[in-house]
């Protein structure tokens, strides 16, 4: 049954709302009344989220996305149904729209659609690696097992993504503060030092030239370029919406200098580790692959998975499939080879996934590592060529003096 959110008042005047699931707005009127409640509006949710959001679905937070995925990993591994489940879960839950977003979901599996199937009404909040693995492990039958792997992954996400943030909060913050600092310095003390010096007719040094120029140039068209480079991102994002601008750009990510290294390591890290889960599930291989294909970020290497999916359907080994796609590290083709002679295929994915996710963080943490003192010494060279130019015919003037 839907979900409708209502509003109401008890006979002292008392206002209340919430959540009640009925199967029409009548319905839920006729339960407000029992309760000694007059009803002052019904609404659906699912009308109400698309009003709220306008044509953005309501997208729940990463840290509630871990919660509902764990406790319904729990308890589907109870053997409860997926719809007590999800019933469970949102009882526990604060906040409407997320409350609102897994009734529907619960009324959409009532109605006779699978859990995978429901999901697609909440893209906003469950990812396409989320419904690809639901729907691999529905279709096998290995839900509880699917939806533990994904409780695991998105945890992992979520502690990854805060100690991101935590490491990255003092560099951005010091390269703000530092990057208004210096257009601050170009914008206003600079044109008043220039100013003084050409009052006094003295000849200003290069390195100053320049900088009253820059200075010159942001006063004038500083806005402007801003407008300009906004625009221009914009557009960016809008064509890359469309899939063969986007297809062309995940290939150069691919070949990328600095990069493509460490985007080939991602995508790699999350094929192998939903690959190795279905299979150790006991999903066949050629839905695992499907399954797998939806959930790699970059549609380029999406592409070549899912002609290695064809060709493993055609009869082709895995290996020598994954081999010829050209797409992955050496020691993910060898390690599923090995897998394949010993008859342990999912073992062998299993450690490829942790020894790829492993390498994944080390560079991560490396390259995190190093953006404080790069941005320490890119914002100290830019302040040190601003004091040398203001200092220089300070230096110059008073040597004149003397």
């Amino acid at each position: 049954m839907p979900a409708f959110l209502y509003r109401a008042v008890d006979p002292a005047g008392k206002k209340f709302k919430g959540l009640l699931e009925a199967a029409n707005e009548t319905a839920v009127r006729a339960q407000l009344r029992k309760r000694k409640l007059l009803p002052l509006s019904v609404e659906a949710t699912q009308q109400r989220a698309g009003a709220a959001t306008g044509l953005r679905p309501h997208r729940m937070a990463l840290k509630k996305q871990v919660l509902v995925t764990r406790q319904l990993a729990t308890l589907a591994g109870a053997q409860v149904r997926i719809e007590d489940a999800i019933k469970i879960v949102a009882d526990q839950m604060k906040g409407a729209r997320d409350i609102s977003l897994l009734l529907n979901m619960r009324s959409a599996i009532i109605d006779g659609r699978s859990f995978a199937e429901s999901l697609e009404d909440a893209s906003g909040s469950f990812d396409e690696y989320y419904r690809a693995s639901v729907r691999a492990g529905e279709s096998a039958g290995k839900l509880p097992q699917v939806l533990e792997h994904l409780a695991v992954h998105i945890e992992d996400r979520a502690r990854n993504r805060q100690t991101l943030q935590l490491a990255l909060i003092y560099p951005a913050l010091l390269a703000l503060v530092s990057l208004g600092v210096i257009v601050a310095l170009l914008t206003f003390v600079v044109p008043d030092i220039v100013r003084v010096f050409t009052a006094r007719g003295a000849e200003l040094p290069a390195l100053t030239r320049g900088l009253i120029a820059v200075s010159d140039w942001l006063q004038r068209w500083g806005l402007i370029s801003a407008g300009i480079m906004a625009a221009a991102i914009v557009s960016m994002l809008a064509v890359l919406r469309q899939p063969a601008m986007r297809l062309r750009w995940d290939r150069w990510l691919t070949r990328a200098p600095g990069i493509g290294a460490l985007t080939l390591r991602l995508n790699a890290a999350q094929f192998s580790g939903t690959l190795a889960t279905l299979v150790q599930s006991g999903v066949p291989l050629s839905d695992a692959l499907a399954a797998a294909a939806g959930t790699v970020p970059n549609r380029y290497i999406r592409a070549r998975v899912a002609q290695i999916t064809q060709n493993v359907q055609d009869g082709a080994v895995l290996s020598k499939s994954v081999e010829a796609a050209g797409v992955f590290p050496p020691m993910l083709v060898a390690m599923i080879a090995s897998g394949e002679a010993g008859g342990k295929l999912g073992d062998s994915l299993d450690r490829a996934a942790r020894d790829q996710a492993a390498s994944l963080k080390a560079t991560v943490t490396a390259i995190v590592a190093l953006v404080e003192p790069a941005v320490l010494l890119v914002m100290g060279g830019i302040v040190l060529l601003l004091v040398m130019s203001i200092l220089m015919p300070i230096v110059g003037l008073n040597a004149l003096a003397g």
